[in-house]
């Protein structure tokens, strides 16, 4: 024991001689011997201390406080220990000072303990956090230890709780916004729903209303206290607010609890004062301590529901009115509110209180006693959302409320809108009726509505258990006599209302009005109970009472409307019955009779926008809709009457929706069903205006249409949108069914004088040519019959003028031109001066007209000369006929503009006459309609048009400023880039024709455009590409696609080896020469070029006819001209002439012909003929003369003609080949031996040559050559892998090899040589069918027959170029009936067929 105090001696020393490791090392010798040594553990703690060694120092404290609680050396030094650590060790700080202050107070030493005290709250201030420092300032609460020994000497507990109050308002507000800021990022997070469960988690953990209830009980401060008392209530409030369904009981009880007291203490807290009158579920406001609401007012006169109970108090329905007036009588106040200022003060207090259920409830019931039932709708309809939120903030039902507030909504439905809104009040007032059977406002709603619906039994049956519950109520008694009135008892009726007049006083509005509806009710019974005309006449009857009710209240409606039918029906004087319809609407738009009485005068009238008000301000009462389950029939008029008015302002689609709404109300209205329809085609629906016109004329479901005596109409307007949608034929059928009934009906002729035009245009654009020059002579004959009776319309002469220009446009019919038809009717009703508009450019005048002749000639050129003149002369008379309308002026010179131009196209340009004037009157025509009407963009684009040849910068001008007008005009996009095409700036006319592909894909011209501009380019493939898709999308009446069609297509065939010529791929082009033909008569180079095709597809003797033609024309030409180019024409026509009758076996014919042309061609220089057609053609010639003189017989004249052919062709290949065919064929050993020579120098020259390769090899075949076969063998072996060989040629290589393999068999009398070539063929092409065929011809297999068969049918066309010769030789091979049967339908020529055939039946 003596050596722990010595080693607590040199521990002491140490430390004092801040040794800090010796006196760590005694104090430890000493606790080694005694672990409960406290000096060890304080001197311990004390070196760990000054050694930094924080915790290890804390643990020795802590461990000497443990064995000296009371001691206050360790807590000392915990206090400085944990001091000196700053922030870090707040709370442990905290706790040492509290215990060494509560040692002080035990002992007494109060000194000491405030001084801990003070340093603890300086410290905690200085360095802890706001949890920190409330729990310090808790230290000095009545609950410390120390409070009883500090008190007077530390702060107050009021104090003290209001500082702990504003740090945890602090540290709860920070907590509430740092949580809502997480959490309103989550997905689907919704902030409203967010922020309540933040607030529910904070406030049910918040200590808040104990530390507010703390204050309020140790302050004594009144003023503290009421403040602390009304934040217990917002935060009572609060938490109520966010609390879940299941926990709100208590709180809420708390929450009333709290704001009564407030209220019986007079405590002016708005909150306390507005839960206490709000959470009040009063049936009546008669419930409420108007006492209460009146120190309301007082207490807080700027707040809103103030103002409105403050108006409310004061106006007529308040149930406190009569006391108040005797109060303010008594106490001399100020005087009562006027209607306006109490108004004016409500509606001001209503936006200040959106959140007040009260403040909604009487400001529906004030404005319904106003009468301004929209706005009592529109209020109490916020008020029940209002009210829905309170419940569910505060988990009160307020059922009163609620059935207040819907019962205010229902009686404003009842009269806002009537009945549009009657279910819905309906439904409302019986809901209520559940729960309160006898509930009188809402018996007397469900009665008017019944009232409304004319169930008028019913309604007697509400209003009567009303009037049970309120006797003295007249409103209610007069109500149900009208309604048995109107249920067929009048009688009864006007007893009861007669009774109740006398009970009617007149000293304020209401009582006046209900007086002057009493008047009026009464006298509608008198009306009805004397039906006759001279009762009804009688002045004091009815007309009495309505006067009586007038005079009671002026601005009484229907009594007005009554008076009307009398004036307008019994008293004969219609200016007053307007006067009082008048009157009546202007006072309420709900006396539809007057309305309608007054929309039929107006529209008499023509005063349409006066018919549009009456009828709109009718649709807007609600009333013309029967609400639905009503038995009461919708009124239709208005919409129908808006419908007119609004087709009359060319507002279709309103007028569409109004004529449907007329119709849901009235589905048998003719005349609606009419105005829609006509609706749907103005505005371009024709498909529903056809369905809309046929349902009116037979409904398809029965429904009896109430038809006027005429429906002409219809059936024209049906015609009409037939004629829209391009269904011509019916369209002409309609307007001729509706002049039958209508003869001579103007608009119905020209209707149809126009569709007739039409049809024809579309029947030239589809290709119908014939049934387009029928059409057109319709037209002339209807246009005939229009101007017997109107010769001065403008449509009459436009539409002859283009009825005179189809026949332009398909110049083979125009012998069928009714000249003398056309020329009476321009001379009908006219002075002809008007025909010599213009005549000084165009030459096309009276003159010109009296020329016509009166039968048709038959020169073509002659009658399209007379087609132009009268078409022009149509169009002048057509400006003449519309002089007075500028904008009809400005189309008629566009017309006339065109239809000049269009002569200048037509017209054949000649030394002797020149086309120009034609194409200078254009321009002054286009010159004349822009400026008329400058912003049109196809006047500009016309222009453009007609002065590209004259002045291209012009013409440049015209069509960017008719782009400008109209930037998506492809037409005018199209015009300019072939204005650039022919200036020669070939990429800008690529830009604008690329624009217009853009702007029109289905535009033929753009594409027509592009292949012109690769033709000039070079790329004929890209050029024959758009000139192609160009062809399929255009119409028939474009001239120059078909001739670019056509014309690269024989190009691509003549210069391209690999171009196909099959049929498939020749029809198109030689039907769009055929159509061109047909449209153009003088177009010889294009009729040339139809014979051509023609001979490639076989049709030789159409070829033959047209050639025929051809030369004739030539001929003719050139004994009128002597003309090389004729004569050139002429040498042209007689080749190909020669070489189709050739082909067609007239071998005489064919050789004169190609005798005549190689005579004319026999001097190039004067042919008229380049170097390269003159050499083809005498080519063509001398081969077509020696052919024809072969199969003739006559050798030595073919022989020579191939030989001069061969000269002048330098030794082609083709024509050694025919020649060798022909020297053989004379059978001769010298001519064998030439032919031979022939082949063999040619095949020196031309070692590739299919042809002379295989004759070589079947002359040598023929003549047992084995040498000459072998080597042909190789070469054709050589060939036959070629990519370049056609099917034609394929076959024939295959042919003569299996031929050479046959005769060497033949020689060595083996067949494996004709077998291999056939495999090896096989091998080579095995989708081709000659080696199959072969094959099947050398084995008389099945199969291989079935092969060929399949392959020859795959190859045939469209699929390949087989042709049909060797498809029926396939079908022949299998030897089955039906395929012999076949062959000889697809060959009938071919022998092999029949035999087969025989050989099947036999």
């Amino acid at each position: 024991m003596s050596g722990n105090k010595a080693a607590l001696k040199v521990a002491k020393a140490a430390i004092d001689a801040e040794k800090w490791d010796e006196a760590i090392v005694q104090a430890q010798i000493v606790l080694a011997s005694d672990s409960q040594n406290y000096f060890a553990k304080l001197f311990l703690g004390r070196a760990f201390d000054k050694q930094g060694k924080v915790d290890d120092a804390a643990k020795a404290y802590q461990s000497a406080t443990k064995i000296k609680p009371n001691d206050t050396q360790a807590w000392q030094g915990l206090c400085g220990l944990f001091e000196a650590q700053g922030s870090k060790m707040v709370d442990e700080y905290r706790d040492a000072a509290l215990h060494l202050a509560t040692i002080y107070a035990e002992t007494d030493d109060k000194d000491r303990c405030q001084t801990v005290i003070d340093k603890l709250t300086s410290f905690t201030k200085k360095h802890g956090t706001r949890a920190q420092q409330k729990r310090t300032l808790e230290v000095l609460l009545p609950s410390s230890p120390v409070y009883d020994c500090l008190e007077g000497r530390i702060l107050r507990p009021a104090l003290t709780y209001t500082r702990i109050v504003e740090i945890t308002e602090a540290e709860e507000k920070e907590r509430i916004n740092k949580e809502i800021g997480e959490r309103r990022t989550r997905l689907g997070a919704r902030i409203g729903q967010v922020t309540t469960d933040v607030k529910r988690e904070v406030f049910s953990s918040s200590p808040l209303e104990g530390l507010y209830q703390n204050i309020i009980d140790w302050s004594n401060d009144d003023e503290v206290r009421r403040e602390y008392e009304e934040k217990v209530l917002q935060r009572a409030y609060d938490t109520l607010v966010v609390l879940s369904e299941d926990k709100k009981a208590a709180k809420r009880e708390q929450v009333k609890k709290l704001a009564h007291d407030m209220v019986i203490i007079k405590h002016p807290f708005a909150l306390a004062w507005d839960l206490d009158i709000e959470w009040k579920d009063a049936e009546t406001m008669e419930e409420h301590d108007v006492g209460v609401l009146r120190e309301y007012i007082d207490f807080f006169p700027g707040k809103g529901l103030s103002k409105i109970l403050k108006g409310f108090l004061d106006s007529d329905i308040s149930p406190f009115r009569a006391k108040q007036k005797q109060e303010t009588e008594d106490e001399n106040d100020e005087p009562p509110l006027t209607s306006e200022d109490r108004l004016l003060l409500m509606t001001d207090g209503f936006d200040d209180s959106k959140r007040s259920t009260l403040a909604h409830r009487l400001m529906g019931d004030y404005y319904m006693s106003l009468e301004e039932f929209e706005s009592a709708v529109d209020t109490t309809r916020k008020g029940l959302r209002v009210l829905a939120t309170e419940s569910h903030q505060s988990g009160l039902t307020f059922q009163n409320s609620l059935d207040a507030l819907n019962s205010t909504l229902a009686t404003s439905l009842v009269h806002y809108q009537t009945p549009k809104n009657h279910p819905e009040a309906k439904s409302l007032f019986e809901a209520i009726l559940q729960r309160k059977p006898n509930f009188p406002p809402a018996l007397i709603g469900v009665g008017l509505v019944l009232e409304e619906q004319e169930e008028y039994p019913q309604a007697v049956d509400f209003l009567s258990r009303a009037l049970d519950r309120d006797p003295s109520n007249i409103r209610i008694g007069t109500e149900a006599a009208w309604c048995k009135s109107l249920g067929g008892d009048p009688a009864q009726g006007l007893e009861e209302l007669e009774q109740y007049l006398p009970q009617i006083k007149t000293d304020d509005p209401r009582s006046r009005d209900l007086r002057a509806q009493t008047l009026y009710r009464i006298g509608v019974c008198l009306w009805e109970l004397a039906p006759t005309k001279a009762a009804r006449k009688e002045r004091n009857g009815a007309y009495a009472r309505f006067l009586s009710a007038v005079r009671t209240n002026v601005n009484f409606a229907p009594a007005y409307t009554s008076l009307g039918i009398y004036y307008a029906d019994y008293g004969k004087d219609k200016k007053r019955a307007r006067q009082c319809f008048q009157k009546a609407f202007e006072l309420s738009a709900s006396e539809i009779e007057a309305a309608e009485r007054l929309a039929r005068a107006f529209a008499d009238q023509g005063e349409w926008d006066i018919v549009e008000v009456i009828a709109q301000r009718v649709v807007d009462t609600g009333k013309v809709r029967p609400a639905p389950g009503s038995k009461k029939k919708g009124i239709s008029w208005p919409f129908s009457a808006l419908g007119v008015v609004q087709m009359n302002k060319q507002e279709y689609s309103k007028s569409i929706v109004s004529f449907l709404s007329a119709l849901r109300i009235s589905p048998d209205d003719y005349n609606s069903y009419v105005g829609l329809g006509e609706s749907y085609h103005n505005s371009g629906r024709y498909n529903s205006a056809r369905r809309t016109f046929r349902y009116a004329e037979n409904p398809d479901d029965d429904t009896p249409m109430k038809k006027p005596e005429e429906t002409w109409f219809t059936k024209y307007m049906i015609a009409n949108v037939d004629r829209e949608l391009g269904d011509f034929d019916e369209a002409i059928e309609g307007y001729q069914r509706v002049l039958q009934e209508r003869q001579g009906e103007f608009g119905v002729l020209i209707a149809l004088l126009q569709t007739l035009v039409e049809r024809a245009w579309r029947c030239v654009d589809t290709g119908f040519f014939g049934k387009a020059i029928q059409s057109a002579t319709e037209a002339i004959t209807v246009a005939a019959t229009i101007a017997r009776d109107r010769s001065n319309a403008f449509s009459l002469w436009k539409a002859l003028g283009d009825a005179c220009s189809v026949f332009s446009s398909v110049q083979s019919l125009i012998v069928d031109f009714p000249v003398d038809q056309v020329k009476g009717l321009l001379l009908l009703d006219i002075d002809q001066e008007v025909y010599d508009l213009f005549a000084e450019f165009d030459s096309i005048g009276r003159a010109q007209l009296e020329e016509l002749p009166t039968t048709v000639a038959n020169s073509t050129p002659t009658t399209l000369h007379h087609c132009l003149e009268t078409a022009v002369l149509a169009h002048k008379r057509a400006i003449h006929a519309c002089s007075s309308d500028i904008h009809a002026q400005a189309v008629a010179w566009f017309n006339l503009g065109w239809t000049e131009y269009r002569a200048y196209s037509c017209v054949e340009s000649t030394k002797e006459q020149q086309p120009r004037r034609f194409q200078k009157s254009a321009v002054r025509c286009f010159k004349r309609a822009i400026e008329l009407e400058a912003g049109n963009a196809d006047f500009w684009n016309a222009l453009g048009v007609v002065t590209s040849e004259l002045n291209p910068k012009v013409a440049q001008h015209s069509f960017v400023r008719s782009l400008y007008l109209n930037e998506r005009n492809v037409t005018a996009w199209t015009n300019l880039g072939t204005l650039y095409m022919l200036q020669g700036d070939y990429e800008l006319a690529h830009a604008a024709f690329g624009r217009a592909q853009s702007t029109d894909p289905d535009y033929a011209h753009a594409w027509l455009g592009e292949g012109l501009v690769a033709l000039l380019w070079g790329d004929t493939k890209e050029a024959l590409s758009h000139f192609t898709h160009a062809f399929e999308i255009a119409d028939s009446s474009s001239l120059i696609t078909k001739r670019q069609y056509a014309q690269s297509t024989f190009d691509h065939l003549v210069s391209s080896t690999s171009a196909s010529d099959t049929i498939t791929s020749l029809v198109q082009p030689l039907f769009a020469l055929q159509q061109l033909q047909v449209q153009v008569t003088s177009d010889m180079p294009y009729h040339h070029l139809a014979a051509l095709f023609l001979e490639r597809v076989g049709n030789h003797d159409a070829a033959i006819k047209v050639l025929l033609s051809l030369c004739d024309a030539a001929e003719a030409e050139y004994e009128a001209s002597e003309s090389v180019s004729a004569l050139a024409r002429y040498a042209r026509a007689k080749a190909d002439l020669a070489r189709n009758q050739l082909a067609a076996n007239a071998y005489s014919s064919a050789t004169e012909n190609a005798e005549t042309s190689l005579d004319l061609s026999s001097d190039m220089e004067a042919s008229g003929l380049d170097v390269a057609a003159h050499r083809k053609l005498r080519l063509s010639a001398h081969l077509t003369a020696g052919l024809a003189n072969y199969y003739q017989g006559a050798t030595d004249p073919a022989i020579q003609m191939f030989r001069t052919a061969l000269d002048e062709s330098d030794k082609a290949a083709d024509i050694v080949c025919l020649l060798a065919q022909v020297l053989w064929a004379k059978g001769g050993q010298v001519e064998k031996g030439v032919a031979r020579d022939q082949l063999f120098n040619c095949a020196e020259a031309h070692p590739s040559h299919v042809g002379t390769v295989l004759l070589r090899g079947v002359i040598a075949a023929l003549d047992g050559d084995v040498d000459t076969m072998d080597a042909v063998r190789e070469d054709l072996q050589t060939l036959r892998t070629t990519a370049e060989l056609t099917v034609k040629e394929q076959s024939r290589i295959e042919t003569v090899l299996t031929a050479i393999a046959a005769v060497s068999s033949v020689s060595g009398s083996d067949n494996s040589d004709t077998m291999n070539a056939i495999q090896a063929a096989i091998m080579l092409r095995p989708s081709q069918p000659h080696g199959w065929s072969e094959l099947a011809a050398t084995t008389e297999e099945a199969h291989p027959a079935e092969m060929t068969l399949r392959l020859a049918v795959a190859a045939a066309p469209p699929r390949g170029p087989l042709d049909t010769q060797d498809l029926a030789k396939a079908f022949v091979g299998t030897g089955r009936i039906g395929d012999a049967q076949r062959g000889v339908m697809l060959a009938p020529w071919v022998g092999r067929g029949w035999e087969a055939l025989g050989d099947a039946c036999a």
